[in-house]
């Protein structure tokens, strides 16, 4: 079963909001056009706030819903997170957008919504208090993330090595914002 769950929660993690919100409204490719990333973000630079609502709602819940079902099935607290790893991986590495994906951010609290929602409503306040101080989402991405991992070490540290594994996905994908903070160069809103 599980190998199965992480299978089908990487194809549902292939599903890009962003790409498929786009194309059915004539906006712009999101790996085309403004930060070049397919996520809620970009798609509010490019195509407003209704279509970013959008698709971090759909981001959000492609990362939550294998959790709920690996949950559903009896299976473990580090199986639930690795077939949420798994959807996360997917929404990287996209298999039906030849895997240019986005960068797993509201995924990944979509996962961790269904595995320790302390931990996801953690992430969610340090991301809103950092972009309301910085106007920087991918700063905001960067702290909340690896913040949620002292607290999950905590309270379920069953979850902990695949959210490591996940902090360090995600904290790589933004390699290109890491540069660009530092030299001063980073979008802000």
């Amino acid at each position: 079963m599980f190998w199965l769950l992480a299978i089908l929660a990487y194809l549902l993690g292939s599903l890009s909001f962003a790409i498929l919100l786009s194309r059915l409204t004539g906006n712009p490719d999101p790996r085309m056009s403004g930060s070049g990333n397919a996520g809620a973000t970009n798609m509010l630079r490019l195509a407003g706030r209704k279509l970013a609502i959008l698709t971090l709602l759909g981001d959000l819940c492609k990362g939550l819903l294998p959790v709920l079902i690996a949950a559903a099935v009896g299976l473990s607290v580090q199986d639930q997170a690795w077939i949420g790893v798994c959807a996360v991986i997917g929404h990287l590495f996209p298999l039906y957008f030849r895997f240019r994906g986005g960068k797993g951010v509201a995924t990944a609290a979509g996962m961790l919504l269904g595995l320790y929602p302390p931990a996801a409503l953690l992430a969610v306040c340090a991301w809103l208090l950092t972009f309301y101080l910085t106007r920087t989402s991918s700063l905001a991405a960067l702290i909340a993330t690896p913040l949620t991992l002292p607290l999950l070490a905590w309270q379920e540290p069953a979850a902990l090595l695949p959210m490591s594994a996940l902090t360090l996905l995600i904290v790589w994908r933004h390699r290109g914002n890491l540069r660009d903070l530092f030299a001063g160069r980073e979008r802000h809103f």
